[in-house]
């Protein structure tokens, strides 16, 4: 809609950032499209602050001068990833998220294993927090003192940039994260703030005396209760009450200041144009707060996101967004966009509740309360994706809805309590070694802590040394690895878990890290035991070769791209879970058997498919290949088998 007061606006604002229209007819044709969206959201949140023009000015400032400082390489790049439609849809891509440190030492490091990452299949990387931090107070990187520099430990911005461009010559793609909720205490508005500095004061909660803390809290869950009670911290400096909804050293960001929004708008253009691929938004549910209120998911948090979605695509279009929500499904929904904003909002999420789903299934070796989970998690808009995974950084939340747990038939309570006690070796026969996380003493709410290996019992086999429980525990890791690696979605390995990395017990002599659980599962990586990926029969051999294979399978059939093309098989055997991936080329049929015994399905449920009796079928896993039977005969599979089927070849 034609607007006589934006379109003047528009140029003033070409002819103040002196811009050649020929050269950026892209950009100005994005502009003028979106700047109608951008201001209407933008209103929704500032329409009544004082200073409400003069920051939306300001806001299309950093938009131009975003265009002016991307570039030329980058705008080529753009203009390809939208030649192809999302970029991100693709079968191709395999991603590995890691320290950097505790990889390889450094970024230098990191560019230096890029074959390394070749050899495996992997040609997406997300580095954890590489900007700086306090060493002491870090939170993992996400207490950021400085969004703009490299931290130390690190390397330098200039190896950052070098590596992102050989990452980008080999065809690779890069995610970092940005913390939009907070900062660190020691970041220079912090500072500034507890000096006393009014304007930066406005940068956060501060308050006077405890009456506005004590009315937040009334409605505000208590995010780590074990170690970081409360929300609010004292500043002696300043006299005042800080909000810090995650650690006394993170304080919240307050996005009500729109001075504050646009600070945090140029540092994601920041982002984008050192060639981010994916901008990882940290702990988006929290952006926004508001009295009387759980201060999480908020909608005006919605359109916050939004906003920076529509701001992004005018001035770096090929970047997309993540929304780092860990909630249930119905609210990890929303991120993507509701109504009118369907698919503009975040391009990306972790699909957390599934990963939380297959742990459950693995434990139980029964997958109904992962399907039960389907019918919603199935909503996703098309032209959005998933993140999916097995493991991570982090702990594993059981967070998942009690009326997906009901309508399998279990009891809320005690089912998460059976979870919690089998994955942390409470249960006598559980294999497992891991560890509870987050307890809270009032609700027995927790989380669970472990690497893949461990929680799928290779530590416990390694240190029983009994071969057939090594065995047992590679098929459970490849199972899991296999089931997110199919499902849709970029599958995004954690570091580690290919050569089987099992807990790492050294955080505990460590003050900056004894604290935290979740370290146990963050490797410091032996670059001797990678080696022994060469090394035929070692552990290290079979889980990186079979992760290799599992990568390339992927990468060869085209029907693993996410174009909405999920079907779930019925309830036959509750021990199976199976889906089938379909495109007009090529549909293909993955079972998954989570029980430790033989079980099987008869032919019926394949034929639900669209199989006839007597098609041949091959399991692209194993090369075996079948014949569809009668209805009344079985397709076995083995404890933790699974297989990959089809009936046609690939074409592309």
């Amino acid at each position: 809609m034609y607007n006589a007061a934006q379109h003047q606006l528009l140029r003033n604002k070409i002819a103040a950032h002196s811009i050649n229209q020929a050269e950026s007819m892209s950009f100005l044709l994005r502009m003028a499209s979106n700047v109608h969206v951008i201001q209407d959201l933008y209103s929704k949140i500032y329409g009544t602050h004082e200073s409400k023009e003069l920051w939306f000015s300001q806001l299309l400032d950093s938009l131009f001068t975003g265009h002016k400082d991307r570039s030329a390489p980058l705008q080529r790049l753009d203009a390809q990833k939208e030649g192809n439609g999302p970029w991100f849809l693709s079968n191709e891509i395999t991603g590995m998220s890691l320290y950097v440190d505790r990889f390889a030492g450094n970024i230098k490091g990191v560019q230096e294993k890029l074959p390394y990452f070749s050899e495996l299949g992997v040609n997406f990387l997300h580095l954890m927090p590489v900007m700086e931090s306090p060493a002491e107070e870090s939170d993992g990187g996400y207490a950021v003192s400085d969004f703009r520099k490299v931290d130390a430990r690190f390397g330098d911005g200039c190896q950052l940039e070098e590596l992102i461009n050989e990452m980008h010559a080999q065809g690779m793609y890069l995610m970092l994260d940005i913390v939009l909720n907070h900062t660190s205490n020691q970041h220079a508005w912090a500072v500034k703030a507890s000096g006393g500095d009014s304007r930066f004061q406005n940068y956060y909660y501060m308050y006077d005396s405890r009456r506005q803390p004590d009315s937040f809290e009334k409605t505000m869950p208590n995010i780590f209760p074990d170690s970081s009670p409360g929300s609010f911290t004292f500043d002696k400096q300043s006299g005042k009450w800080v909000m810090t909804v995650f650690n006394y050293y993170q304080w919240d960001l307050n996005y009500t200041n729109p001075e504050v929004f646009v600070a945090m708008l140029d540092n994601i253009l920041f982002y984008a144009n050192l060639g981010v691929d994916i901008l990882r938004i940290d702990a988006p549910a929290f952006i926004w707060k508001q009295m009387g209120t759980s201060c999480q998911n908020l909608p005006e948090a919605h359109t916050l996101l939004q906003l920076i979605k529509h701001c992004v695509q005018v001035s770096a279009p090929g970047m997309a967004l993540l929304g780092e929500a860990i909630v249930a499904p119905a609210e990890i929904m929303k991120y993507f966009g509701t109504g009118k904003y369907t698919g503009r909002e975040c391009d990306v999420a972790y699909n957390a509740t599934h990963m939380a789903l297959q742990w459950d299934a693995l434990a139980t070796g029964d997958t109904r309360v992962m399907l039960a989970a389907q019918p919603e998690i199935q909503q996703k808009p098309f032209g959005t994706t998933w993140i999916t995974y097995t493991r991570c950084h982090d702990d594993i939340g059981l967070g998942y809805d009690d009326s997906t747990i009901t309508t399998a038939g279990f009891t809320p309570f005690a089912h998460r309590s059976f979870l919690k006690e089998y994955y942390s070796g409470k249960l006598p026969g559980s294999p497992a070694k891991g560890a509870l996380f987050g307890v809270n003493p009032k609700t027995n709410d927790a989380r669970i802590s472990g690497s893949l290996a461990s929680l799928c019992g290779l530590e416990t086999a390694l240190e029983n040394g009994i071969e057939a429980e090594i065995t047992l525990a590679t098929k459970k890791i490849m199972l899991m690895q296999a089931h997110s690696m199919f499902i849709g979605g970029i599958p995004v390995l954690f570091y580690g878990d290919e050569c089987g990395y099992t807990n790492q017990y050294t955080y505990l002599q460590d003050p900056a890290k004894n604290y935290d659980n979740r370290w146990m599962h963050r490797p410091a990586i032996d670059w001797k035991k990678n080696a022994n990926r060469k090394v035929r029969g070692t552990v290290e051999q079979r889980l990186f070769d079979q992760t290799k294979k599992l990568i390339a399978l992927r990468k060869a059939n085209i029907a693993f791209c996410d174009v909405a093309n999920t079907e779930w098989l019925s309830l036959h055997n509750v021990h199976i879970a199976g889906y089938a991936r379909k495109t007009r080329e090529q549909t293909i049929l993955c079972l998954f058997n989570f029980s430790n015994s033989e079980t099987g399905l008869t032919w019926y449920a394949l034929k639900e498919k669209g199989w006839q009796e007597s098609t041949q079928i091959t399991d692209l896993w194993t090369n075996q290949q079948h014949l569809v039977g009668p209805d009344n005969k079985h397709i076995l599979l083995a404890p933790y088998q699974f297989m990959v089927l089809t009936d046609l070849p690939y074409r592309k």
